[in-house]
């Protein structure tokens, strides 16, 4: 450190041993310097102080404190200047010298936008049009950080962040807590005990009533951490230079950092278009003139100069400092991290391959419960099958429960057969085709109750297929809506050709058509003994019209058996089977083209919860990467 300590004397003395001068500041420090500021520049670009507080300077001021001049002169740019609240959003100021002969470039970023230029003269421009984006145009202010990455040969490198002036009071079209507002967000940076509080104070007021350096106090009361900067030093009044070597010397509020007096370009030597080069020539002319002010130079109290190297001195110690601490604090925040997500409900992994994977897998696991669902499997409370044999049974009764009207009806049309429906025919003799018209208009009744029954079966499937969904989509919307949607849509289609089949079947009955042998077969089951069963080589006793009842019953027993079993076999193949295939085969197919971050959104608080933890680790884990080289 003592060589550094030399280094840095070195420049503070240049004025006196006439170094040659490349621009405004020199540069054989940046290979010490540099490497403490970068990484900690790359910590607050991953966004680490979500985490913990870096090492930073903040720089603050009452309005028209000169705070926008000092900036100016450190970064060689024209910053936004005029009455009122000029700085409106938070302005981190990252400096970075290069060889002479860099071409200047500048990055300005925040939020998601990000513009980059090679033209000094548009830096005002641009931090005009993202305090106007973020706090909109007018005079309101934000606490989103924009920041303004400068390159160039003739800064020091440095990274400060610099803060909205403090008013007391509102003017036009101002909020009446403007104050307030503005103080909360100065107090958000400057009350960290790693920020360095510059405090930007003028000559030409009372130092014990500057707004900025009573908020300095407060958070920092011995002022270890608080380095002020007098400004206007010409604008004193005369008699008053006492005074301000009295604060200089700190025998006023003593700061352990102390104080340096500088003097910027006022506001006729920018309309000259005096150069920030040759203000700096100009203003170590005037400390080395001035009667009272020339023993600081010596002292390395004063000029623009003095203040780059002291704060890039100090920025620097205090990483340096610091570094140890975070990496402890990392460690820590890492372990508690890692348990606290071990305890969380899995989700979608950060990493893109990953994510696929687990969407893959996911998918698979919805498809494997459809399928041990459609199996017969109880995979939840509610047993389906237990359902659907409980409709069956009630569609078996119902058909059971039609046999006394169908006999009855046929017995009636047997014994008014001669008064109502006997035709040329002689006496004796009747007409099948009555018997069989009869047969048809009654089995055509059971259509109602059939399709009644695929609707009730319909919504218990579709319930059980929504209930899959809801557990395996919980915590992801988007992908229970599409399956939701799909169930629905494949269940309309299903029932519908499942309705088409049922008419098909109930035409079919149209036909009174079986087997003989196995009309044989019930009708003896039914209604003979051993001794006079009936076949196709002896059935001359069935010739009777007063059979008929009992024929007709017998094959009406076996319409009853066949409808019995075949609606629901049609209705379980197609609506519970080939649409469980098809909705399979649909949720696969998302795999195809689908944006897997989108699909896998959580809106749960366990799924914001553990993303949280997650991009908090993903942090932190590469934040002690970046610090490995340092500790």
């Amino acid at each position: 450190m003592e060589s550094e300590q030399s280094s840095y004397e070195d420049i503070a003395h240049d004025g006196q041993n006439s170094k040659p001068m490349e621009g405004v500041f020199h540069s054989h420090l940046k290979e010490r310097v540099r490497p403490y500021i970068d990484v900690i520049d790359s910590l607050r670009l991953i966004g680490i102080e979500e985490d913990l507080a870096l090492p930073t300077i903040a720089v603050i001021g009452d309005q028209s404190s000169g705070k926008s001049s000092v900036l100016e002169v450190l970064s060689g740019v024209a910053l936004p200047r005029g009455s009122g609240i000029v700085t409106r959003c938070p302005l981190e100021l990252k400096l970075r010298k290069v060889k002479f002969g860099v071409q200047w470039k500048a990055v300005i970023s925040y939020r998601d936008k990000c513009d980059k230029f090679t033209d000094p003269s548009e830096v005002e421009g641009y931090v005009k049009q993202a305090q106007n984006d973020l706090a909109g145009d007018g005079v309101g202010i934000c606490d989103e950080l924009i920041t303004l990455e400068i390159t160039a040969p003739d800064v020091c490198d440095l990274t400060l962040i610099d803060l909205p002036g403090i008013a007391r009071v509102p003017i036009k079209d101002q909020p009446e807590d403007i104050g307030h507002q503005i103080k909360k967000l100065i107090l958000s940076y400057i009350e960290k005990d790693q920020t360095i509080n510059l405090v930007v104070v003028p000559c030409n007021v009372d130092i014990a009533t500057t707004e900025a350096l009573k908020m300095a106090q407060e958070v920092d009361p011995e002022g270890k951490r608080t380095l002020a900067i007098l400004t206007k030093p010409d604008l004193i009044d005369k008699g008053t230079e006492k005074n301000i070597m009295d604060i200089i010397r700190n025998q006023v509020i003593p700061l352990s950092k102390g104080y340096i007096i500088v003097k910027c370009r006022s506001q006729k030597q920018i309309d000259d278009k005096i150069s920030l080069t040759e203000a700096t020539r100009v203003e170590r002319e005037f400390f080395r003139r001035h009667e009272y002010f020339s023993c600081l130079l010596s002292e390395e109290k004063a000029t623009i100069q003095c203040l780059a190297t002291k704060l890039t001195q100090d920025l620097v110690d205090h990483i340096k400092q610091s570094l140890p601490l975070i990496s402890e604090e990392l460690k820590k925040q890492l372990w508690s991290c890692r348990k606290e997500l071990s305890q969380c409900e899995a989700g979608p992994p950060l990493d893109p391959q990953k994510r696929k994977t687990f969407f893959i897998v996911t998918l698979t696991k919805f498809n494997d419960k459809i399928n041990r669902l459609t199996s017969g499997e109880v995979i939840n409370n509610d047993n389906m099958f237990a359902n659907l044999r409980s409709e069956f049974r009630k569609w078996k009764e119902h058909l059971d429960n039609t046999k006394a009207s169908f006999h009855k009806t046929v017995q009636e049309v047997v014994n008014e057969y001669n008064v109502k429906h006997r035709g040329r025919e002689l006496p004796g003799f009747s007409d099948y085709k009555l018997f069989e018209m009869v047969v048809q208009n009654l089995v055509i009744q059971l259509t109602g109750p059939a399709i009644d029954t695929l609707r009730v079966i319909r919504e218990t499937i579709q319930q059980q297929f929504s209930d899959v969904s809801k557990t395996c989509f919980l915590h992801y919307p988007y992908l229970h809506s599409v399956a939701m949607n799909k169930i629905g849509n494949i269940q309309s289609k299903q029932e519908a050709k499942v309705k088409t089949r049922l008419m098909e079947q109930f035409e079919m009955e149209q036909l009174v058509y079986t087997q003989d042998g196995i009309y044989f077969k019930t009708l003896n089951e039914i209604h003979l003994p051993e001794e006079q069963k009936a076949s196709e080589e002896n059935f001359a006793g069935f010739d009777s019209r007063s059979k008929y009842p009992e024929m007709l019953q017998a094959y009406y027993e076996i319409v009853v058996q066949r409808l019995a079993d075949q609606v629901p076999m049609l209705i379980r193949y197609f609506m519970l089977k080939e649409s469980a295939q098809l909705l399979c085969s649909e949720m696969l197919g998302l795999m195809d083209g689908a944006n897997v971050a989108d699909v896998l959104r959580e809106e749960s608080n366990i799924g914001r919860h553990r993303i949280e933890l997650q991009n908090r680790l993903e942090r932190l884990t590469v934040a002690q990467g970046k610090l490995s080289n340092f500790v």
